[in-house]
C-alpha cells in the first residue's frame, strides 16, 4: 500500500478512484501531561509529552486510513492530509483529535 501526500504516483497509472477515506484518533486529556505542559508555557520550551502524543496519533491515524482503504480494495491513498484539533467536552476537559484524509485508488504500475 502506498500512502502519499501527492496527487500522483510517478510511473503508475490510476486505474480507478475508490473514494475518500478518513480516519480519526481521539485522545482524552491527561491531568499530569496538561500540568507539565502548563509549566512549559510559563518557562518556555518544547512540550515533549504532547509531541510524542501527536506523533503516535498521526501514526495510528495513517494505519487506520490504510486499513479503511484496503477494505475498499485500494492499492494506494493519494493526497493525504493530517489535521489536528480539539473538542471541548465541558469546562474541565478537552479531547485531542487527529484526522487523516485521502483518496483511495487502484493503480496500474
Amino acid at each position: 500500500m502506498i500512502l502519499t501526500t501527492t496527487d500522483v504516483i510517478q510511473g503508475a497509472v490510476i486505474q480507478s478512484y475508490l473514494g475518500i477515506v478518513t480516519a480519526e484518533v481521539v485522545y482524552g486529556s491527561n491531568f499530569l501531561r496538561d500540568f507539565f505542559a502548563g509549566i512549559r508555557d510559563i518557562i518556555g520550551g518544547r512540550t515533549g509529552s504532547y509531541e510524542r502524543l501527536f506523533e503516535e496519533g498521526q501514526r495510528k491515524a495513517l494505519t487506520e486510513l490504510e486499513l479503511r482503504a484496503k477494505r475498499l480494495g485500494a492499492d494506494a491513498v493519494l493526497g493525504i492530509e493530517i489535521d489536528t484539533g480539539t473538542i471541548n467536552v465541558d469546562t474541565s476537559g478537552v479531547l485531542l483529535l487527529i484526522t487523516a484524509t485521502g483518496t483511495a485508488v487502484k493503480i496500474r504500475p
